[in-house]
């Protein structure tokens, strides 16, 4: 590195006596002497002082002993060394620091060292304390006493906030934090104490007040952790100087609705309509959900004038699910705002340290924070620190120091700070927000506070936690210790603060009134009614010279583009599928998308592999064979298309919680996410039943997502073969998704065109093929891309109705396996009904169909996965209600597996099922 070479010529050939030899100002001495330079520096022992080969040789390394500091190198004082101890000293400061820091507002006990930052492990000693060393501008100065440096180090990492940030390895962001903690920071002007005041005290005043009115309910309060609200208000107010236009919050329930109403804006009333139970059943939250679950979208105003639009995003009680869900709906946001400004939108995720040491989905989430295609500019994370899960402590809880070193996988700076000092908490919240817009990083607040009553008021924590409650109960509010504070400093006087805390509790009061009368006149504030009625049938067919077009950008490459010689014939065939009415999936779900783009809907598309496509035939973005550079085939379309195919991480849980946040904010967008087989799909079952299944039940809450699932028995064992079909429909109810196991590339064509082009928002859900990709007798001709639209059934239009005495009715790639037993075996007295789409069910079409067949002729249900798993269990009572009469069902006997893990086993079982359907 320049820096550590420009050092190694600074240095003296022999010191002088009583004075260090150590120029560090001009190149970053305690970085590059104590971490970066090191083996260097040890290897090159000509360019270097006698001493500081001594030092770095010694047996003890970093911590010789004071007898070998003091008679290295002929020095008689050994200060050539000793200036090294010192900045050995800072480094172990900016380590360390953070386990002598008073950051937890339940400890009494103050800490006043550690072993390894007393002074004499470092080869220092009383003596030493007045003596000025060199220090390389640390704290802005070119040299300092040892006194003052130890001043200066434990003011800056051992008060109310302690720090880690020496595990990130950029020395660009380490020197940045150094420079904004070991300077001094003034104290809040009046006007910073008063705002930090009075919001502690609406904080703390709504959670007393609702703790009075609403005895024994439920509310997870924020009580002993009010500093949070002083927090995100300093954020926000910060976010606002620095021309943010939003925030979007994803927290669980401590606290929630306390933040709803004092930073969101709420209103008092509304909450407490939820506290009366005040809610129509008929409005569009359905069966709606507990308050403390409910998301909500306001607008946060500062004292200053500014104003910013600022959400909460619902969460169920799978806690830190919201956080992918939250970070894809900023990604949205961003993209549609200034093209992808990530300063124009705040993530903010508010966590539980139980919650976030212990829920792996946030190291996913984690992850995802400079990945392509899921970076936001960096998220503030807040811990709300209680100190405690449930019941559960943190040495039951977790196997690390801190809640917060999940963090440090992404070198995102950790800040601890103490939750009783309201001014510490302010600072660390434009500190963060400072690190993120510099660095576009995740940065974590860490505050440390505690949970004045039980998990959720109703149980008593003393039961399991007696000594930490005997503490707490003896323990003053956080307002009641800074308003003394301020009192005793002299900055306010004791008659404002309280005229503070009257104001603000005359309001609450106010508003509970009037909440009480209108639920005396039974005229609560209810959400209004919201009936979609049936939805308008749209035109998804396409013309030829669209498809054309479409399928030109396949091969119209850059010029000197060189593609891999695998893929450039599949490619140039999509233009003779055309020709010869050989269409295949991998193209027909091409058109889809180019002629989505050209209609001006953007499309993103995510997923492990989901670029290339993990069975080798989707290609949608090309790698130059020679130089690695990339292209899009479908982004040439035109300037304003809007195509963003995206590889994730090796995860389902928060990969597709992501895109069911992005559906939520861009509507307008085909949002799809494909799994690498279905059965992976598992992964993220939380997302599905919490979020995809029923958010609109819950929450009015809608998203057009998209999950592609790759899905059918073909002897490659249990974990490749199903997409649990039969979880999926177990889940449907009220017409709240679409599912949809289409046979033919034409029919998957239009079912995704429709759902991109319709107005009626609902999650759809397709099994995909994997065989069936190139399957040469599942393919489509031109002409049913250009005409028709999709069909929830399929009829068979070679079988003779007359002679028909066995209908088989099926879904997906077992048709093929069938019609070529029946046309192998020549028979004719059995036809092959296909439901294209499982829900909502098919009745009518299906009915439609079913009766062009004799009354007695015998219907079966017909599929490959076994008897308890797949479409039968859903599909069967309702096939039975149809046709009113028994139905019979073809399939592997029930198992707990879905599919055995032998080819040839699988292959003689398969066999056994086609012909037992015609038996």
């Amino acid at each position: 590195m320049q820096r550590g070479k420009k050092a190694i010529h600074t240095v003296a050939s022999q010191p002088r006596a009583g004075q260090p030899v150590l120029h560090g100002q001009d190149f970053g001495l305690n970085e590059w002497l104590v971490e970066e330079q090191y083996e260097r520096f040890l290897h090159d022992p000509t360019s270097v002082d006698e001493a500081w080969r001594a030092f770095f040789k010694s047996p003890s390394a970093m911590t010789p002993t004071r007898h070998e500091a003091n008679t290295v190198s002929g020095s008689a004082d050994g200060s050539a060394v000793k200036a090294v101890r010192v900045a050995a000293l800072i480094h172990g400061y900016r380590v360390r620091g953070h386990l002598m820091a008073d950051t937890d507002p339940l400890t009494t006990e103050q800490r006043d060292g550690h072993p390894e930052l007393d002074i004499t492990a470092f080869g220092l000693g009383a003596e030493d304390l007045d003596r000025s060393f060199v220090v390389d501008d640390f704290a802005g100065q070119d040299a300092m006493t040892l006194r003052d440096v130890l001043h200066v180090l434990r003011e800056s990492y051992c008060g109310s906030l302690g720090t880690q940030y020496m595990h990130i390895q950029s020395f660009e962001e380490r020197h940045w934090v150094q420079q904004r903690l070991e300077t001094p920071h003034p104290r809040p002007d009046r006007a910073e104490q008063l705002q930090i005041l009075y919001r502690l005290g609406a904080a703390e005043a709504f959670e007393t007040f609702l703790h009075t009115k609403y005895v024994g309910q439920k509310r997870y309060s924020l009580e002993g952790g009010e500093s949070a609200i002083v927090l995100l208000d300093a954020l926000l107010r910060r976010s606002i100087r620095n021309g943010a236009r939003e925030a979007v919050i994803g927290m669980a329930h401590r606290g929630r609705l306390n933040v709803l109403a004092n930073i969101v804006g709420k209103s008092y009333a509304e909450i407490f309509h939820e506290f009366e139970d005040e809610v129509d059943i008929r409005s569009v939250q359905g069966s709606g959900d507990v308050k403390y679950h409910l998301g909500a979208d306001g607008t946060y105003r500062a004292p200053d004038g500014g104003a910013m639009a600022v959400s909460v995003v619902a969460n169920p009680s799978h806690l830190e699910i919201v956080g992918p869900v939250a970070e894809g709906v900023v990604r949205a946001k961003q993209e549609v705002a200034d093209a992808g400004d990530m300063s124009s939108v705040l993530p903010v995720l508010v966590h539980g340290d139980a919650a976030f040491a212990g829920q792996g989905v946030v190291g996913e989430t984690l992850n995802m924070s400079q990945l392509p295609g899921y970076r936001t500019g960096g998220t503030v994370h807040i811990i709300i620190n209680n100190q405690l899960g449930f019941t559960t402590s943190p040495a039951h809880g977790r196997s690390s120091t801190y809640a917060t070193d999940a963090a440090k996988t992404v070198e995102a700076p950790i800040f601890h700070v103490n939750g009783d000092d309201p001014e510490a908490v302010v600072r660390v919240a434009q500190l963060a927000f400072d690190y993120r817009q510099a660095f576009h990083k995740d940065v974590v607040i860490d505050l440390i506070c505690y949970r004045r009553h039980g998990h959720s008021e109703v149980d008593d924590p003393s039961i399991t936690q007696p000594a930490m409650y005997d503490r707490i109960d003896a323990r003053p509010s956080v307002r009641k210790l800074y308003a003394e504070a301020l009192v005793r400093r002299g900055d306010i006087s004791e008659q404002q603060v309280e005229g503070a805390l009257r104001d603000y509790r005359g309001r609450l009061e106010r508003a509970f009134v009037e909440t009480q009368a209108a639920s005396a006149s039974g005229s609560p504030e209810l959400l209004a009614v919201v009936d979609d009625g049936v939805p308008p049938a749209v035109n998804t067919a396409i013309t030829e010279a669209t498809a054309r077009h479409v399928i030109a950008s396949q091969t119209d490459l850059p010029p000197g583009f060189t593609v891999h010689l695998r893929v450039l014939p599949q490619l140039q065939r999509r233009t003779t599928m055309l020709d010869a009415g050989t269409v295949d999936w991998a193209t027909a779900e091409t058109l889809a998308i180019g002629s989505l783009l050209l209609d001006g809907v953007p499309v993103r598309l995510t997923g492990q592999d989901s670029q290339r496509g993990t069975f080798g035939q989707r290609h949608a973005v090309l790698t130059d064979r020679r130089t690695g550079t990339e292209h899009t085939p479908l982004n040439s379309l035109g300037a304003a298309v809007d195509f963003a195919p995206c590889n994730s991480m090796l995860s389902e849980l928060a990969a597709l919680a992501f895109e069911y946040g992005y559906s939520l904010a861009r509507p307008e967008a085909l949002v799809l996410w494909e799994a690498q087989f279905g059965d992976f799909a598992n992964g993220a079952q939380t997302v599905v039943d919490e979020y995809i299944a029923s958010s609109e039940q819950k929450w009015g809450q809608r998203s057009g997502v998209t999950l592609l699932l790759p899905h059918g028995l073909e002897g490659q064992g249990p974990d490749h073969s199903s997409a649990r079909v039969e979880r999926f429909l177990q889940l449907c109810a009220q017409e709240n998704m679409t599912v949809a196991m289409p046979s033919l590339p034409g029919n998957y064509f239009h079912l995704l065109r429709q759902h991109a082009l319709g107005k009626h928002r609902r999650p759809l859900v397709v099994f995909t093929p994997k065989s069936m990709l190139r399957l040469k007798a599942a393919t489509s001709a031109l002409t049913e891309f250009t005409t028709g639209a999709f069909r929830a059934v399929l009829p068979d239009e070679t079988a003779d109705p007359a002679r028909i005495e066995r209908v088989l009715v099926c879904s997906g790639k077992v048709f093929y396996d069938l019609d070529a037993h029946r046309r192998s075996s020549n028979l004719s007295d059995a036809a092959i009904v296909r439901v294209e789409r499982l829900y909502p069910f098919p009745e009518h079409e299906l009915s439609t169909e079913l009766g062009r067949y004799p009354a007695d002729a015998e219907v079966l249900w017909v599929q490959e996965e076994p008897e308890n798993q797949g479409a039968w269990p859903f599909l069967g009572p309702r096939m039975q209600r149809l046709t009113k009469r028994p139905i019979g069902c073809i399939s592997r006997a029930q198992a707990p597996a879905p599919a055995v893990g032998s080819a040839r086993r699988h292959a003689g079982e398969q066999k056994e099922l086609v012909a037992a359907a015609f038996r």
